[in-house]
């Protein structure tokens, strides 16, 4: 009897204390957000109520807030090195990276409220870091008009930042302090799992929730091949226990998702593509906009306590799979920076759609598309969720990186890479990578241009380096992300993020009439270009026609011109 009365009178409380922080999306029956300083407030309450939770601030925002950081542990530790220490599976979780996509905020005021009052409990060998809201600055920019074609709720954010910057394409190129101040917490809390919360646009079909995992070839190795047979099943038979038939994310091409689709991948530009260089299970949750809120931020939460759970469950060969990870990337000869979609190998999912057809659009009178609700579907479909290198590059020794490309510098510096300066000028021989070629995007993205099918040449040389330039050596668990962005042909490389640009253009030239006469004389004098001239020639009908590309051609096999023009400065020690 004692022990009944003491259950009941902790219901009581649990419940009382679940009622004094009733978040707006429960007074309002699911409909509605809260806007951004209630939700700091919120978690300020919960700090107060609670030893189990703690409100960090972190760095700044460009909305010139600080991003904050929730911590809760069952012991009421807050140190993420000592929970590592202590063998706890930490949990990293991202929400608001587009305000307009709000579940996540709900989901996760909703869940570290019921931790803290008891009305639910996480294993003691789990715990969790949580990022409040994001972008801040999308999230005060509040419209009832944002994201037309989604359900709910009433009013909330902005996909763009303070500079109008999706996030979620930030995390290599580092353009907002918003993603500056996440690398700090990345690596602070160096978590086991991270999940980054969203909601998705697209087709209409059943699913509340679909899913993006860390790309499994991607991710490599024994981690990779867990995640593909063990984890990513437990997950989705977790939620079906629950009552939601997860499916991976619909990233399908074309009008229907009806004969699959290949698995979405998360280049190191996005946040699960970024986790993926640090050993880490990256997961982003992406609920489907034409369902109901009040139904979204429910198989959020649902989704949470499982991930908690296969934490829990799973800890030890969660921790001793990234540790295995970390070791092999020490060791590892060969590097992977470029990957593309293997067609010859697919799994098979259970789908459940809506049948799509044409009907008169009422705008233009010409057919369109639609999803008839009253005719759905299940069927098997073709995921294809295997991706193959397509560039293998050779680890260094070290690179070195000039110190004038303090731009580059202080990105890996924010990422925590070990660097040391030379501390005199050094003659050292080192691979030298020439751009040969590349295309640049004639459209702005994310305030960069980007550059791809980049193709280079190098060539060893002995090369003085002076006193304050960086010496990156290849001994170091940022090994696989150091090869990523500092290869030029990786495609979220700092190259392809347009951080060396300056290299593509020639700082000095030459007159037409005054340099005529020296070509002349050149070519006279080196028979080995004037053959490559007349070959070069003979190939291009354009070129021979052109006065000034012969001339060029010249200049830039002479000794005038200049060293810098497309030499990558970014060098090898092999």
């Amino acid at each position: 009897m004692k022990k009944l009365l003491i259950v009941l009178l902790c219901g009581l409380f649990s419940g009382a204390q679940a009622q004094k922080f009733e978040t707006l999306f429960e007074k309002s029956g699911g409909t509605k957000t809260p806007p951004y300083r209630d939700i700091v407030d919120f978690y300020q309450q919960l700090d107060k109520a609670s030893g189990k939770l703690l409100l960090k601030t972190m760095g700044p925002s460009d909305a010139g807030f600080p991003l904050h950081l929730v911590l809760f542990s069952n012991d009421g530790k807050f140190d993420p090195a000592a929970w590592h220490r202590q063998k706890k599976t930490v949990i990293l979780i991202n929400n608001g990276i587009h305000p307009g996509e709000p579940d996540g905020i709900d989901a996760s005021m909703l869940l570290l409220r019921d931790l803290v009052t008891g009305a639910k409990k996480i294993p003691d060998n789990v715990a969790l870091a949580v990022i409040p809201v994001y972008n801040i600055g999308g999230c005060l920019n509040r419209s009832p008009f944002y994201r037309v074609d989604q359900n709910g709720p009433e009013e909330f954010g902005f996909r763009g930042n303070s500079q109008n910057l999706d996030l979620n394409r930030d995390f290599i190129k580092c353009d907002s302090k918003e993603a500056r101040s996440f690398a700090e917490i990345f690596h602070t809390v160096d978590p086991d799992i991270f999940i980054d919360n969203h909601v998705s646009d697209g087709a209409d079909y059943q699913h509340v929730m679909t899913l993006i995992s860390s790309q499994h070839n991607k991710l490599g190795g024994a981690m990779g091949e867990y995640l593909n047979k063990e984890m990513e099943p437990a997950l989705y038979a977790s939620m079906k226990e629950r009552g939601y038939d997860l499916v991976p994310y619909v990233n399908f091409f074309g009008d229907t998702p009806d004969n699959g689709w290949p698995e979405f991948f998360d280049a190191p530009r996005y946040s699960s593509g970024y986790a993926t260089l640090w050993h880490t299970f990256g997961f982003t949750v992406e609920t489907h906009m034409l369902k109901p809120y009040d139904q979204r931020v429910k198989s959020n939460y649902v989704l949470m306590e499982s991930f908690c759970q296969f934490a829990s469950k799973n800890a030890e060969t969660i921790q001793s799979l990234r540790s295995q990870a970390i070791a092999q990337a020490l060791g590892q000869s060969q590097f992977p920076i470029s990957w593309e979609l293997d067609r010859s190998q697919w799994k098979e999912i259970v789908f459940k759609g809506y049948t799509a057809g044409r009907k008169p659009s009422g705008v233009s009178g010409l057919p369109r598309l639609y999803y008839d609700r009253t005719k759905p579907y299940e069927k098997t479909v073709k995921l294809y969720n295997y991706y193959k290198p397509s560039v293998l590059v050779q680890k260094p020794v070290a690179y070195i990186i000039p110190q004038g490309w303090w731009k580059v510098i202080d990105l890996l510096k924010i990422n925590r890479v070990a660097m040391r300066t030379l501390t005199r000028d050094t003659l050292i021989e080192v691979q030298v990578t020439r751009i040969q070629d590349y295309k640049a995007a004639p459209r702005p993205f994310e305030m960069h241009h980007l550059n791809s099918d980049v193709k280079t040449t190098s060539t060893k040389q002995k090369m003085l380096f002076r006193k304050g330039d960086y010496w990156v050596s290849l001994n170091q668990s940022a090994n696989r992300f150091l090869m990523e962005v500092l290869e030029a042909r990786g495609p979220d490389s700092y190259f392809a993020w347009n951080f060396f640009d300056a290299i593509l253009q020639q700082k000095e030239g030459y007159s037409n009439y005054m340099f005529e006469d020296e070509a002349a004389a050149w070519l006279q004098s080196h028979p080995d270009v004037k053959q490559k001239l007349e070959q070069r020639r003979q190939s291009d009908s354009s070129f021979a026609k052109s006065a000034r590309a012969q001339l060029d051609f010249v200049f830039e096999n002479t000794p005038y011109i200049e060293p810098d023009y497309l030499r990558y400065p970014i060098y090898r020690v092999e």
